[in-house]
């Protein structure tokens, strides 16, 4: 079984090698005829899996280790600096929907602002917390096994985001929790957000809001962090020659 697995961690490299039409075949189809061939080889019959890239099992799991740490990597770059999640609409967090009351009533009285000033520094905790996934994506691709790597291959194309989430939303939530909680405060949302309530219950009768900052600020900063990561996936999936390492050049760049 442990040499069959790692069978599939080259049909998965051969898979996404492999230059072809994009509507003539599907990348699953072509992962479908690698493993015809590595099913020969194991049975004894002559193939040419053997000699398509001339690596060694090793090689070839440092190699998807590598793509999915520099695309982590990437990931982490883009949502942990300036406007990262503030400035892009695809992951920008908006007010909490216990807020949204609050917003709506305060906005009738001229003090709109508040509120949008609290949602921006929510954002500003996000990616000054975002780079502290790093390590985590890195220690969580260490612990990929070939199991995994065939998952990945038979699964659908967000195989390895799903992995990710699988594996990481535990430690990330546990890590971030603290980094996020620090951020408010370094930010000014805490007190920006004690200003905006104050001002919110001065008003008669309005309904009483709970809501978990921290929490919140945290669960949308990894939906961030896994949009993106699904989307670098589909990019090393399509083309992982356009990796630059050397060890991805030899790995992922024979067509």
């Amino acid at each position: 079984m442990r040499i069959l697995s790692c069978k599939f961690i080259t049909i998965f490299v051969v898979a996404t090698s492999i230059n072809f039409p994009v509507t003539a075949q599907s990348w699953s189809d072509i992962a479908k005829g690698a493993l015809n061939q590595v099913t020969k080889q194991a049975t004894g019959d002559s193939g040419t899996s053997s000699g398509m890239l001339g690596l060694s099992t090793e090689d070839i799991t440092a190699g998807l280790k590598e793509a999915l740490r520099i695309g982590s990597g990437k990931v982490v770059d883009q949502v942990g600096r300036a406007d990262g999640y503030l400035g892009d609409p695809a992951i920008h967090i908006p007010l909490p929907e216990t807020l949204r009351t609050v917003h709506q009533t305060l906005n009738k009285f001229g003090f709109g602002a508040m509120t949008k000033d609290v949602e921006t520094r929510v954002n500003r905790a996000a990616e000054k917390a975002a780079p502290e996934a790093r390590d985590v994506f890195w220690n969580s691709i260490q612990a990929m096994t070939l199991d995994d790597a065939k998952r990945i291959l038979d699964g659908p194309k967000n195989a390895a985001t799903a992995y990710f989430q699988r594996t990481m939303s535990a430690p990330l939530t546990e890590r971030f929790t603290p980094i996020v909680e620090n951020s408010l405060a370094q930010v000014g949302a805490i007190q920006a957000f004690d200003t905006m309530i104050s001002q919110y219950k001065s008003v008669p009768f309005v309904p009483d809001v709970k809501t978990d900052l921290t929490a919140y600020t945290v669960s949308k900063a990894l939906e961030g962090l896994f949009h993106y990561m699904a989307e670098e996936e589909a990019a090393i999936r399509a083309d992982p020659a356009a990796r630059t390492t050397d060890l991805l050049k030899k790995v992922f760049a024979s067509r």
